[in-house]
């Protein structure tokens, strides 16, 4: 069972008693239980419940009896059953293409512009798909909204191989965009106080850097810290974004340092930066529906507020993709991946073996890192190379970074600060970037003007120091 069911399958236990008084308060949502694998006798009636739901009939108690009774059937299905489910809707509840064309002749053919207006409400309405009024009517219901939410994650895992179901999760994506505006969400600071829920939620979502039970959780939210979640109305226990912060003195270079649970508190009104160690996209659901640079701005203006000798705001991030980049350029041979002084520092740590060779297989041994003459011969070969990737490295389209998480912030206006040797020596932290971390710095007089250089031309904004390290 994969994270998308497991979650479905929650949510099914906690809606069930609700979803089944709601359904059962008027005649219209007594459906009888569905196969979980959804065969063609259930498929008919579930067509006509769809139907039913669009013909809005009853009134409003009815309309939510009907869309408790889909939104039930839909959880209690196996997965085969969900793509039956899904490709329902997908198929036979879109927009009326006879209709469209009918339309867009009827605007082409316009004689004057008052026609035309017409033509085009008449277009922009036969467009809309039916689905969208059977989904819009989950917003009704109690926890509706986290239902779409989750109902859109598993669409799209499922697209790849049903790519008939591509615009019924486009239709969703746009419905939820319109929902999920961040002028709707609530900017929260999560606290050792907050209502249990919640802190489990966090626990259960970090993904950067797991949280080891309640001891560690209880250290992130110490004084010396600080934890901030996007909240949506209709969503209360359920962060939708969220970043953990350190108040700390200079700019952090080591991960394990902040998540020392043995580590001395710190004194945050002696802090002058703000460490962003950990940012976490809670909902898989909402992918593409962007609100991550308004949260960073958004704490940046409360620590600012709130601490006022606090001058630096810089994240203490992984470079996710650098491993698999590195490895790639290494299997293909690249000539003059190394230099002249990197490879002979190489051939005499590893005894004469060839310069790439030796990379290799190097960083495929987790004991380099305890051996201090190989770690001192790969910290400069390992350094140009990870300012390389985050500064030039770009994805086929030739503009965006290829690094997921470089890109995140390079689009928010950070800039390249600092490339962070040993940083992160957990497991994850060698196989993903042989344990390098960077340091992007928001730096509040420019975050303008590198957002548009970034967004405009592709441009990626990097200190004096991490040039120099390009340059070898």
């Amino acid at each position: 069972m994969n994270e998308v069911q497991t979650a479905a399958v929650t949510l099914l236990a906690r809606l069930k008693g609700v979803w089944r008084d709601i359904a059962g308060s008027d005649g219209a949502g007594k459906v009888p239980p569905l196969s979980p694998l959804l065969p063609e006798g259930d498929l008919v009636r579930l067509r006509a419940q769809m139907a039913a739901c669009l013909e809005a009939r009853g009134g409003e108690v009815s309309a939510r009896a009907r869309a408790a009774a889909l939104g039930r059937a839909y959880l209690s299905l196996a997965a085969e059953g969900w793509v039956r489910f899904l490709t329902l809707l997908a198929t036979e509840f879109g927009p009326d293409r006879g209709a469209v064309d009918a339309a867009a002749a009827a605007m082409a053919g316009a004689a004057d512009e008052e026609e035309r207006a017409r033509a085009e409400t008449a277009l922009r309405q036969a467009l809309e798909p039916p689905r969208l009024t059977l989904l819009t009517q989950f917003n009704a219901l109690p926890e509706g909204v986290k239902f779409l939410v989750d109902m859109r994650a598993e669409l799209m895992g499922l697209v790849r191989e049903h790519p008939h179901l591509a615009p019924l999760e486009a239709d969703l994506k746009g419905l939820l965009a319109s929902w999920f505006d961040v002028g709707f969400l609530v900017l929260e600071r999560v606290t050792w106080r907050s209502p249990a829920a919640i802190l489990e939620k966090i626990m259960q979502y970090e993904a950067v850097h797991a949280i080891q039970g309640w001891t560690d959780l209880k250290n992130r939210l110490d004084s010396d810290r600080r934890l901030y979640a996007f909240f949506h109305p209709r969503m209360p226990d359920e962060p939708l974004i969220f970043v953990e912060v350190a108040l700390v003195q200079d700019m952090a270079g080591n991960v394990q340092d902040l998540l020392d649970p043995n580590a001395p508190l710190g004194d945050a009104d002696k802090a002058d930066t703000a460490i962003f160690y950990s940012i976490n996209n809670a909902q898989r659901g909402l992918a593409g529906i962007s609100f991550g640079n308004f949260l960073i701005k958004r704490v940046v203006d409360d620590l600012s507020r709130e601490f006022k000798q606090i001058r630096t705001f810089a994240t203490l991030s992984p470079i996710p993709g650098f491993r698999r980049w590195l490895d790639g350029r290494l299997t293909k041979g690249e000539p003059g991946l190394l230099s002249a002084a990197e490879h002979k520092a190489l051939t005499r740590a590893t005894g004469g073996l060839g310069a790439k060779g030796s990379l290799k297989a190097l960083l495929a041994e987790p004991d380099w890192t305890a051996e201090p003459l190989l770690a001192e011969a790969l910290e400069g070969p390992l350094t140009r190379l990870a300012a390389r990737y985050l500064a030039r490295e770009k994805r086929p389209d030739g503009m965006a970074a290829l690094d997921p998480v470089a890109h995140f912030h390079l689009s928010n206006g950070a800039r390249v600060e600092r490339i962070n040797w040993m940083a992160d020596m957990s497991a994850n932290g060698l196989a993903q970037s042989a344990g390098l971390m960077v340091n992007y710095l928001y730096d509040l007089d420019d975050i303008d003007a590198n957002h548009e250089a970034y967004s405009a031309s592709g441009k990626v904004a990097v200190s004096g120091r991490v040039k120099a390290l390009m340059k070898g």
